[in-house]
């Protein structure tokens, strides 16, 4: 067994201590290589990121 007590967040994701439900999400959602994959396709006119069940407010064409 290793020794958790020794662990030390890194000082730039110190943030994320006090993240509330949705902005933790985001954190790990920008990370998924496979949503990051969809976005650029979406962003380009060739995908879809409504199956990761985002929402865009204020968007016109939401």
């Amino acid at each position: 067994m290793t020794d958790d007590t020794a662990w030390q967040p890194s000082a730039a994701y110190l943030y994320v201590l006090h993240l509330k439900g949705p902005g933790l999400a985001w954190e790990f959602l920008r990370r998924n290589p496979h949503y990051r994959a969809d976005w650029s396709r979406a962003v380009h006119g060739t995908g879809d990121v409504a199956h990761w069940g985002l929402s865009f407010p204020g968007r016109p064409d939401a």
